[in-house]
C-alpha cells in the first residue's frame, strides 16, 4: 500500500518544527549595497605544469 504524501498544511508544519519561525523580513530602506572585494571566480585557477605532474594531452 503506497504511503499518502502529506499536504501543504503538513509540510507547513513540519518545516515549522523544524526551523522555527522566520525572521522578518528586511525593509528596503534597510538594505545596503555590497561591494565584492575578493577577485570574480569566472575562470578556473592556471594548472600547474603538466609536464611537472606527468599529465598526457
Amino acid at each position: 500500500m503506497a504511503e499518502q504524501p502529506f499536504t501543504d498544511d503538513e509540510y507547513e508544519f513540519l518545516r515549522h518544527i523544524r526551523f522555527g519561525e522566520l525572521p522578518a523580513a528586511v525593509r528596503p530602506e534597510e538594505r545596503v549595497e555590497l561591494t565584492e572585494t575578493d577577485p570574480a571566480r569566472d575562470r578556473p585557477e592556471r594548472a600547474e605544469d603538466p609536464i611537472r605532474w606527468n599529465v598526457q594531452g
